[in-house]
């Protein structure tokens, strides 16, 4: 079973902060551990919870996010942080990748890119759990390099199905010949069995996958996805 990651928000308008929140109550394998209203009350909550994920905004009372992200590295090396903010500056961009921050996201922001930007920091997490080494497939899943194995497409994907999610629910139907439920599918991504069904769904649709029907001595039928 994995780990509930705990995630800190950083945001001066309290009203967006308890939006974000909501939308973080949604997702499986995560918790708001805490919320701060400046750059001060951060290093606070930091210093007093633990903390896995940090989504950091940009313009706060006291101090810019993005000048704070080098103590944050500094003294709290494993919080992740994810920018959450208005500013569409390309400096502010530049200082967030310089610093490693795991993604940026612009306001306002809409329900499924947040909840897919998570997933996606889930999934990343969950690859690294458990390996003391890893191969350059891991590393093109993280960085996103072009996959030479990738299967081509010309079609534009609908919204809410990410290209990379895809190709990792692929990954996954590949090595389980047998057939996996959507929430095992799920576990297996560090994404929720909704999001998961959702992409399942997709892949049938193109026929990539399909889905068959298996009946248990007990309980209820379960529906278990394969390649197509």
């Amino acid at each position: 079973m994995m780990e509930t990651i705990k995630i800190a928000i950083a945001e001066d308008d309290f009203r967006v902060a308890d939006i974000h929140e909501k939308f973080i109550e949604k997702i499986s394998g995560v918790e708001v551990v805490g919320k701060a209203l400046n750059a001060e009350k951060t290093f606070e909550l930091l210093n007093t919870r633990k903390v896995d994920l940090l989504l950091l905004d940009i313009y706060m009372p006291d101090q810019l996010g993005t000048d704070i992200i080098p103590a944050i590295r500094q003294n709290y090396e494993d919080v992740d942080i994810i920018m959450i903010t208005a500013a569409t500056d390309k400096t502010f961009l530049e200082r967030a990748i310089r610093n490693g921050v795991k993604n940026y996201l612009i306001k306002p922001v809409t329900v499924d890119r947040f909840t897919n930007t998570i997933e996606k920091y889930l999934q990343d997490r969950n690859l690294l759990q458990n390996k003391e080494e890893v191969n350059q497939n891991d590393v093109d899943k993280l960085f996103k390099n072009p996959d030479e194995n990738k299967i081509e497409t010309e079609q534009i994907l609908p919204t809410g199905i990410d290209a990379n999610t895809l190709h990792n629910i692929l990954v996954v139907l590949k090595n389980n010949q047998k057939g996996l439920s959507a929430e095992e599918i799920g576990e297996k991504m560090g994404a929720s069995r909704t999001t998961a069904r959702r992409y399942l769904e997709y892949l049938i649709s193109v026929n990539e996958c399909r889905s068959e029907v298996e009946y248990g001595t007990v309980g209820r039928p379960e529906r278990k996805y394969l390649l197509g």
